[in-house]
């Protein structure tokens, strides 16, 4: 027998399933289910809503494997969105001591509980998901949640494959128009991130400071760590440097604080830990 190759990983069959390929699990989903809730945020003068109406859509095999478990995956993710809205809602410390709330916002859903609906659409890829929310039972238009994707592609589960809930009114607005796209790679895999507002905030978040855009990375990335901007009268996209460890530009670092017009392509790189793909469209 031949010796394999180094850092190869043996491959067999056992059953119809190859050994040593990475599991598709109840993991992925949460961590899905929380990164779209902060993303999905709705900000108030004294409120922030974050979705509370999941729609999870799984490749038809993976949606098959895991049929008879989506009632604990669904309570296992109940728990894990209770906890991450408790340390949003947290008081920072000094020393040890509680400081002053004046000015923070609570952080609260709509619904009396996270609502979550499995279902199987043939073009999500397996071992992928795309999660669809909503930030109350009943769609509003001005009054919605947003769409993610754990691999970068844009969403392709555009309508729901089952009927609607009895009594329900289907209140849908036409989709936002994209002006943007912005594809990177962190640790939680390969995202996109379509661009349909003015002004997009860039970070790690943390501490009641929720991103657009939220990169789950190594601390060298600022919790706000850029800001990119569009001019709604001309389409054009500027970006600014808020951060202590730099983001470059085609090689060139940003000068901290100060705006710069953001070209239509542009790998715009992140305290040199990872690049984000730019694209503007139209």
């Amino acid at each position: 027998m031949e010796p394999e190759s180094p850092g190869c990983v043996s491959v067999s069959e056992v059953g119809g399933v190859r050994l040593g390929e990475p599991k598709f699990n109840g993991n992925v989903i949460i961590g899905e289910l929380i990164r779209n809730m902060e993303l999905g945020q709705f900000e108030m003068a004294y409120t922030v809503l974050l979705p509370c109406v999941f729609t999870v859509y799984l490749n038809p095999e993976d949606h098959a494997n895991l049929s008879g478990v989506f009632d604990l995956i669904a309570e296992d993710g109940r728990r894990a969105l209770r906890s991450r809205v408790a340390e949003l809602n947290a008081q920072p410390k000094l020393l040890g001591i509680p400081r002053g709330g004046k000015g923070r916002k609570e952080y609260k859903i709509a619904c009396v509980d996270w609502g979550m609906e499995f279902l199987s659409h043939p073009e999500v890829p397996r071992g992928d998901v795309e999660i669809h929310s909503e930030l109350n039972e009943t769609v509003q238009p001005g009054y919605r949640g947003t769409k993610t994707t754990l691999l970068g592609r844009e969403p392709s589960a555009t309508a729901p494959s089952s009927p609607p809930r009895l009594g329900s009114v289907d209140t849908r607005r036409t989709p936002d128009p994209v002006f943007a796209e912005i594809k990177y790679e962190d640790d939680s895999g390969h995202q996109t991130y379509l661009v349909t507002q003015n002004r997009i905030r860039v970070g790690r978040g943390g501490d009641g400071q929720l991103m657009d855009v939220a990169l789950y990375t190594k601390d060298e990335v600022s919790r706000e760590h850029l800001l990119i901007r569009r001019d709604a009268a001309t389409g054009v996209f500027f970006i600014t440097d808020l951060s202590k460890n730099g983001t470059w530009i085609g090689g060139k670092r940003l000068k901290r604080g100060a705006e710069e017009v953001l070209p239509k392509e542009a790998a715009i790189g992140v305290g040199e830990v990872l690049t984000l793909e730019f694209q503007a469209r139209g």
